[in-house]
């Protein structure tokens, strides 16, 4: 395998040829860099490029590897998404209202350095990570290598976007309203939202937000996973293990704060051949109504709020866009009496969930269509684009709410090229068992 053919090979590749000697860290960092810049001019999904300091990471590295070391990481470029702090460097947010360099890493970016991993570039996100589109003021559009005319979803748009284009093996995500599983399903990615509270530099949006990654393949996310959160059960052997035989709950139950969407056909049809391909592994699969008592009130306070505190904390809150500042003038209202009562109700909820309906693992959709079209929201007001955004993406903010490990699954693409996907959704700290589920899909899919 040549550097550039290892670029999308993924992290686990990639490291088996690091340990094999077959492949340098610097050839296949110096690959990457070549692979964003032949794709980022289509795309947009960067908004730093870090050739040098990479290249010096790599030859570390290298030296590493000469010395004895051996991690699993040791080497591996990653692109980092626009949310996490590197020191000396402007944390962006997606905004031009970040105008002062961070003092230190980010607890994840010292943990990513400390494992020999390569950061060749940060990617793009919409201002504050507010939205499932990434468009903003201040990079543009990032588009869907898979259809230009699309969107990569968002807010970790910039991340899908570089590994759909075969630009960078794994990226940083965050999701705090499906900001890891709606780029995935954009994207064909596996898109893994852990349990909240089990990886580090997470906690935004009032404990909805965690950080994750975006990848190619299950073994690559339970990788980067295991080596940086905190998990019950190792996520690595779970990933490559078929589970014991589940009771798998498929739903189609949408919770909006409006109307959703219909549901489109062929994500319906890809819902339905997934819990064909359970059954047929010796799964029982019923399908179940989710009762949603997760209370929307309770949800939108802890979004709200966290919109609105990370728009006081910019540099210059002036410079936000106009439809950020109204968001975040939607959020006033939310103190913390409003915000611990909105955590219980979403842990209450998450905790029950799964024995009131008898299952196990939750099988739904992720988006109710494949990736929308580019500029959907554009000159859109804040209530309104909220509102229509909800109706697009009304399967995954619940779980954040809930705390609960998700994972969107690569299922198939349209006739326009664009991917499908669908949603596992598992009991709290039951990483490993939906770890497992989903490498079972994937293995079944292949």
């Amino acid at each position: 395998m040549t550097p550039a053919e290892a670029v999308a090979a993924g992290p686990t590749r990639q490291g088996q040829l690091l340990a094999a000697g077959t492949l340098t860290s610097r050839q296949l960092t110096e690959a990457t860099l070549e692979a964003i810049e032949r794709e980022n001019p289509a795309i947009n999904a960067t908004v730093a490029v870090f050739a040098d300091e990479a290249l010096a990471a790599a030859d570390e590295a290298d030296r590493r590897r000469a010395g004895g070391e051996s991690g699993a990481l040791l080497g591996i470029p990653i692109a980092v998404k626009d949310d996490l702090d590197i020191g000396g460097k402007v944390t962006g947010l997606g905004s031009r209202a970040m105008l002062l360099p961070a003092s230190q890493d980010a607890d994840l970016v010292a943990a990513i350095r400390a494992a020999g991993m390569v950061i060749v570039a940060k990617s793009a996100l919409p201002e504050l990570a507010i939205h499932g589109f990434t468009e903003s003021d201040a990079h543009g559009i990032t588009r869907n290598p898979h259809n230009l005319g699309h969107t990569t979803g968002g807010s970790s748009g910039g991340s899908a976007a570089l590994i759909a284009a075969g630009a960078v093996g794994i990226a940083t995500a965050s999701d705090g309203a499906g900001s890891i599983r709606i780029p995935a399903a954009c994207c064909g990615l596996v898109g893994f939202k852990p349990t909240q509270g089990t990886m580090p530099s997470s906690g935004g949006w009032h404990e909805m937000s965690t950080q994750g990654c975006l990848a190619a393949r299950v073994a690559d996310s339970a990788l980067f996973l295991d080596t940086f959160g905190r998990f019950t059960d190792p996520l690595v052997p779970a990933a490559a293990t078929d589970p014991a035989p589940l009771r798998i709950g498929m739903s189609f139950s949408a919770s909006a704060a409006t109307r959703a969407l219909p549901l489109d056909p062929r994500v319906r049809a890809a819902v339905q051949q997934a819990a064909d391909t359970f059954r047929a592994a010796g799964h029982t699969v019923t399908e179940v109504k989710i009762p949603y008592k997760v209370d929307a009130k309770a949800l939108t306070v802890r979004y709200l709020a966290g919109i609105r505190d990370d728009a006081d904390g910019a540099d210059d809150p002036s410079r936000l866009e106009k439809r950020t500042k109204g968001i975040a003038r939607l959020g006033r209202p939310f103190g913390a009496r409003s915000v611990d009562w909105a955590k219980r109700k979403g842990r209450a909820w998450g905790d029950s969930v799964h024995d009131d309906l008898g299952v196990d693992v939750l099988l739904t959709p992720v988006m109710s269509g494949p990736a929308i079209e580019v500029e959907r929201w554009r000159g859109k007001g804040a209530l309104s684009t909220l509102l229509s955004m909800n109706a697009v993406y009304p399967y995954t903010a619940q779980w954040n709410h809930a705390g609960l490990p998700a994972v969107s699954m690569p299922a198939g693409v349209t006739e326009d090229r664009l991917p499908l996907a669908v949603q596992l959704i598992a009991r709290r700290g039951d990483d490993a068992r939906l770890m497992s589920l989903a490498g079972q899909l994937e293995r079944r899919n292949a």
